[in-house]
């Protein structure tokens, strides 16, 4: 039950709700997890709301602020309530009541990530989401990390290597989220062997590029892109960046593709990648798409060990012609991480629910090898009902 009096009281196995949003603007994923905060984790139900389309451009009018101003107040107040409120519609709809959980793990939702220069954040008000739903919160789970010296970023490796534990009998095993950056989960045989850091970037420009010159989100399936041809001059041109040969853990901001004409801005992006509009549309899509797949197969000589399998989770494995790509350029098994019986859509929302029941037992969120902090760090703080 939650104990509002003092939420940290061991208890064995907790019932968690996991939320996120991630940078692809998609909308928040809200995943229960059963989990005992180290090798249990019992997957549960999963509910989505997606963002409505003025709340994706109000968030995106805030990227790259360091500052609160009205712009930023506003996107984070709507973001906090319509989490709460997907928070209830999750409630009502599995027949819970906000006793029968123990802790929400509110990631909110990025909007900068500077860890060079110790910043990273994430809009959401997690006060404020314990009372409208009268369930304890943990949030600000990444700024304790960036304080100390990490990347902040990625933060799930722990719960990808719990879930590796689990089901996985071939090690290593890399777990690869897509999401608006995709990042990789190298998990070796022993507990101390896992890196983590982001590859590159995921659907956000693909994203971006479709939004500006389709007027849609995404491109489904990849079928505008693989109707185009990759310019390999440009790829070959972005493949050359400082950003892929420095060694991990690293991580990286959404980044943004600009508008047609305007300049770059070399603050938020690592690659200019504004020579895409001298391409066709489908060019542009082929070729954004080969960069994403490009930059994740490089990441494997960052890793000790080549791996035996990847498992892909996040919104990036629906992409048929992109999970193709990948699955050309590795020597290896490329599946969805499905086929392990996991939703790979909600992965990152356990991933949340996880971490806050590890706040609750004073347990490390990250490891230098993840994040690049200097000693295994805790983070998160902690809002009563």
């Amino acid at each position: 039950m939650n104990d509002h009096q003092n939420p940290r009281v061991y208890k064995g196995v907790y019932k968690a709700i996991g939320l996120m949003s991630g940078t692809s603007l998609d909308g928040v994923d809200v995943a229960l997890l059963e989990t005992d905060g180290k090798s249990i984790v019992k997957p549960g139900a999963t509910h989505y709301v997606p963002y409505p389309p003025e709340l994706k451009d109000e968030v995106r009018a805030c990227f790259g602020k360091t500052v609160p101003d009205d712009y930023t107040k506003t996107a984070e107040e709507k973001i906090t309530l319509l989490q709460a409120q997907a928070v209830k519609e999750f409630l009502r709809n599995e027949e819970l009541q906000p006793e029968d959980i123990d802790v929400i793990g509110f990631h909110g939702q990025t909007v900068t990530h500077k860890p060079k220069e110790g910043f990273t954040w994430q809009l959401g008000a997690g006060a404020i989401l314990a009372h409208e739903t009268g369930i304890n919160v943990v949030d600000q789970f990444r700024i304790n990390d960036v304080r100390e010296g990490g990347e902040g970023a990625p933060l799930i490796p722990l719960y990808h290597q719990a879930l590796a534990r689990q089901k996985s009998n071939l090690f290593p095993v890399v777990f690869l989220n897509i999401g608006g950056v995709s990042n990789v989960t190298w998990i070796g045989e022993s507990e101390d062997d896992i890196l983590a850091f982001d590859t590159g970037p995921g659907n956000a420009l693909m994203d971006d590029f479709m939004k500006q010159n389709f007027e849609q989100s995404y491109d489904f399936a990849g079928e505008k892109a693989k109707t185009g041809t990759a310019d390999e001059a440009l790829l070959r041109k972005w493949m050359t960046s400082d950003y892929l040969e420095r060694s991990p853990p690293k991580s990286l901001d959404r980044g943004f593709l600009p508008a047609k004409g305007k300049k770059i801005n070399a603050d938020m992006n690592v690659w200019d990648i504004s020579g895409v509009w001298h391409l066709s549309p489908e060019d542009a899509m082929a070729t954004l798409s080969a960069f994403t797949a490009e930059t994740i197969a490089a990441s494997r000589d960052h890793f000790p060990a080549l791996a035996k399998a990847w498992y892909v989770c996040g919104g990036g494995r629906h992409n048929e012609f992109l999970m193709t790509l990948l699955s050309a350029k590795m020597d290896v098994s490329v599946r969805s991480i499905n086929e392990l019986g996991y939703d790979g859509d909600s992965i990152e929302a356990e991933g949340f629910a996880y971490l806050a029941v590890r706040h609750l037992l004073d347990l490390p969120l990250s490891l230098p090898t993840t994040t690049g902090v200097k000693t295994p760090c805790k983070g998160g703080t902690l809002h009563k009902a």
